[in-house]
């Protein structure tokens, strides 16, 4: 567990993937030999593949207790996404393992809509999907749901693609749990969200402040931390490659300008760290303490 002032962040781990090193167009093995601190962590050599953590953030203050994101989910049907198709993990008693029942759970901020980050929205409950967090507020960017419902922004995407939205998303708007934002909202004392467009046109980040300090919740700015040494590099899941880049250049500037712990959706261990300028760009500071 990490603090930040009153606040107190931990993790619930899905599963951890392996990553095709074509993730990233401009990868080669001569990256390895500029960074080898990425194995193990976060490469694998041996086998040639990246790792990407599928993980729910969870911070807790005083009187609330607060889930970023929700990972894959169990029971989906995936088409389009089969590393996704019908999970059958331990993620409910992960969660209890820290001490939060389900019903506990207050807030569940939704960076962006992708297949990774909201399957634990829902559970299956005979042949209906159902909140899995009954009494916490959704909150959800507008710009998300415009884009990903199939009868507005994804109606010339596959069918296939339309399951994330119909199982994850759909039963918490039917339900009256979801709190539709712009993505510049200030929630409760000391949590923020800010846009982060890019990598989905609605992504938000949450920034957590408390005691000087400060926690930024950067969901998919960056995959690996190798893209502290080159912001200019892309995943290749990234949807507006451009503003991907601009994006990920402001998040940087401000973290190694504010001290800030970043917590991205998807770094190996310690799965955070520091952001500090160096003389042709920054430096990747992974945290002491792993969450």
């Amino acid at each position: 567990m990490i603090r930040i002032g009153e606040f107190a962040i931990s993790r619930v781990e899905e599963i951890v993937l392996d990553e095709p090193t074509s993730l990233f167009e401009h990868w080669n093995k001569d990256c390895l030999r500029q960074r080898p601190w990425m194995a193990p962590h976060y490469y694998d050599g041996g086998r040639d593949v990246f790792f990407s953590t599928i993980q729910t953030w969870v911070l807790r203050m005083p009187g609330k207790t607060i889930l970023i994101d929700t990972s894959g989910g169990n029971d989906k049907d995936r088409p389009l996404s089969p590393r996704f198709h019908k999970l059958a993990t331990e993620f409910p008693k992960k969660l209890q393992a820290l001490g939060i029942e389900p019903n506990e759970v207050d807030l569940v901020i939704l960076t962006h809509l992708h297949v990774d980050h909201v399957g634990w929205n829902t559970r299956l409950e005979g042949d209906r999907w159902v909140p899995m967090f009954p009494n916490a507020e959704y909150v959800v960017s507008a710009t998300e749901l415009e884009v990903r419902d199939p009868k507005r922004g994804a109606a010339a995407r596959p069918s296939g693609s339309w399951n994330t939205y119909n199982d994850s998303v759909v039963p918490i708007l039917e339900a009256g749990l979801a709190r539709v934002v712009e993505g510049n909202e200030t929630l409760l004392p000391g949590i923020e969200l800010t846009p982060i467009p890019g990598h989905a046109p609605g992504q938000m980040g949450v920034l957590a402040r408390s005691g000087g300090q400060e926690a930024f919740f950067i969901a998919d700015v960056m995959h690996n931390p190798i893209q502290i040494y080159h912001p200019e590099w892309n995943s290749k899941f990234c949807e507006d490659q451009d503003l991907a880049r601009r994006t990920r250049a402001k998040v940087l500037s401000h973290a190694a300008d504010n001290g800030s712990l970043i917590l991205p959706g998807h770094f190996g261990h310690p799965y955070c760290g520091y952001v500090r300028r160096a003389q042709n760009g920054y430096l990747f500071e992974p945290s002491p303490v792993a969450p």
